[in-house]
């Protein structure tokens, strides 16, 4: 099958074939856009990196996707449309996937972006030597080798990606996958450009020394302050992008971020509201207010290689007695579903999830199963639990901490004492990935539409199971959902890895997420519905007020 503009939705396809003016930022006809075009967004937290192959979390993602270009991008519904790649085919059994580059993708310092970029980054990621977080996402694809060359079986050159020439790229899979053009999206598949690593090293992403082949460039980032981002006059499609400068702001504070875009300092706000503030906001300024629900979960991850909670019956004690209505209702209320399982429902293959049984159960009755469990793992009132609840730096994670906390204690008998533990971003995401933590907040949000992008987390050899989740029969009903022959069945095992992962514990999921944010009237063509977040300011515009 070849990705055709017919697909696309028509006004963009018009517009492209017309050779329109508007085809980036999509504006319409008679729109009077404002003389200045500078936009000040909050991203939420410095970024840990802005090297795409050793990216993990979401604020690492919107630099991403305004500095670098996949081979695909996507509209605010999530819909795939073409990035570097212009089209793309498949053979008849989803195995080899053939994307066509465009002629003009270049750099921002004017080298052509090729196939062999892709080739080059692509085995980057997988390479041991990158020590990449998301070195084993190329095994999700099922791309030839991958697996054995992150565990230093197979060279680099066996990656079953190959430049057939400069605007051609084969991907062989060993499976499979027809959803793989979804998967191409993420931002560790981004190409980088080789020169300048090889030139700079470790320092290449600075700003005075950073290429990259996005609507957007790097004019320079002052950690805790702000980073200012001008348009890439060598993108492609550079004529089309609306916006002159974009200011990008690591505010961790949900209430300065606020109290900042009330005063007029920030158009479009960042991942949190404040509970408190989100009555009087959805009152005060209702169009302005966006929510939206995501393909995210919040969880408590627990580490399953440290003593208790290796014992699995301390890891069930935890989830029963979790009363998620109340964080839902009461800590957070902005319309967040509670959650008893990874994956959310209303992702792509997560039709046959169904909530443990336990979770029809009155709080009570789970309550006393959950301390007749902790009672037998050996601890009780007189021998009290004692651990630590880590958390990235923010104001809702706090609260949400501070109420699991005290809804534990109550729930279980006072079997349990845990403590707040916050550090910041980049430190927070080491302690996971070193287990030097107890139980830890955390989320997980889609990298594509489809339920294996939650499953494949906890598969053993993930490099983003930080929970250390070992399952040899939840690996199996994963790695069987990827050569399930329909979607019936996919389905069956996506819901058969579920049933092993709520018997086991690996993490409580807490809630499915909504996205809050707010966002100026006059921004316009921001992605705010996007279930997977992926946010291209490219398509952003400002109209005159």
């Amino acid at each position: 099958m070849t990705f055709k503009l017919s697909q696309l939705h028509t006004a963009l396809a018009v517009a492209l074939l017309a050779g329109s003016s508007v085809f980036a930022a999509n504006v319409p006809a008679g729109t009077e856009l404002a003389a200045k075009q500078e936009l000040v967004y909050n991203a939420s937290a410095n970024p840990a990196t802005l090297d795409p192959q050793k990216m993990e979390g979401s604020v690492e993602g919107e630099y991403a996707r305004q500095l670098f270009e996949g081979l695909v991008t996507s509209d605010e519904q999530g819909h795939i449309l073409p990035g570097v790649a212009k089209s793309w085919d498949h053979s008849a059994d989803f195995k080899t996937w053939t994307f066509h580059l465009r002629d003009n993708a270049k750099w921002s310092n004017g080298d052509p972006v090729t196939a062999h970029d892709f080739v080059y980054s692509w085995q980057r990621l997988v390479d041991p030597k990158t020590a990449a977080p998301y070195s084993t996402y190329l095994k999700y694809l099922t791309l030839q080798n991958a697996g054995d060359i992150t565990e230093g079986k197979k060279a680099l050159d066996t990656l079953g990606v190959k430049a057939l020439d400069d605007h051609t790229l084969q991907l062989t899979l060993d499976a499979s996958i027809p959803y793989a053009d979804k998967l191409v999206e993420h931002y560790v598949l981004f190409p980088v450009h080789k020169a300048t690593i090889e030139k700079f090293g470790d320092q290449w992403t600075k700003a005075e020394n950073i290429v990259g082949n996005g609507a957007f460039k790097l004019d320079r980032l002052i950690v805790n302050e702000k980073s200012e981002l001008s348009p890439n006059p060598n993108y492609w499609d550079a004529a089309n992008t609306v916006l002159t400068k974009v200011t990008l702001l690591p505010i961790e504070s949900s209430t300065t971020d606020v109290n900042r875009y009330r005063a007029g300092e920030i158009d479009v706000t960042g991942k949190e509201i404040p509970p408190e503030m989100f009555s009087k906001l959805k009152q005060d300024l209702p169009n302005e207010l966006h929510v939206s629900p995501i393909l995210c979960t919040y969880v408590y991850e627990i580490n399953t290689k440290k003593a208790p909670f290796d014992d699995v019956r301390v890891r069930q004690a935890l989830s029963l007695a979790l009363d998620r209505n109340i964080i839902t209702d009461k800590v957070i209320a902005q319309g967040q579903v509670p959650a008893y399982h990874f994956t959310p429902p209303y992702i792509n293959g997560g039709e046959k999830l169904t909530n443990p049984e336990w979770a029809a159960w009155p709080q009570a009755k789970r309550n006393e199963e959950a301390i007749k469990l902790l009672a037998e793992a050996g601890f009780t009132k007189q021998k009290p639990l004692d651990f630590n609840i880590l958390y990235n730096t923010s104001e809702n994670h706090k609260k949400i901490a501070i109420a699991a906390s005290s809804i534990w204690k109550q729930n279980l008998g006072g079997a349990v004492n845990a403590k707040m533990e916050n550090q910041e971003w980049k430190t927070y995401l080491d302690s996971r990935h070193n287990g030097a933590y107890d139980v830890a907040r955390a989320g997980w949000c889609s990298d594509y539409n489809e339920a294996t992008s939650f499953l494949n987390y906890f598969l053993s050899d993930s490099s983003n199971n930080t929970a250390f989740y070992k399952n040899p029969e939840y690996d199996a009903a994963v790695k069987h959902a990827q050569l399930a022959d329909t979607e019936e069945q996919r389905q069956q095992d996506y819901a058969k890895a579920e049933t092993f992962f709520s018997n086991d514990v690996p993490s409580v999921p807490v809630y499915h997420y909504v996205q809050p944010r707010l966002i100026k009237p006059y921004v316009k063509g921001y992605a705010s519905a996007h279930p997977g977040q992926n946010y291209y300011l490219k398509d952003v515009y400002l109209i005159k007020q």
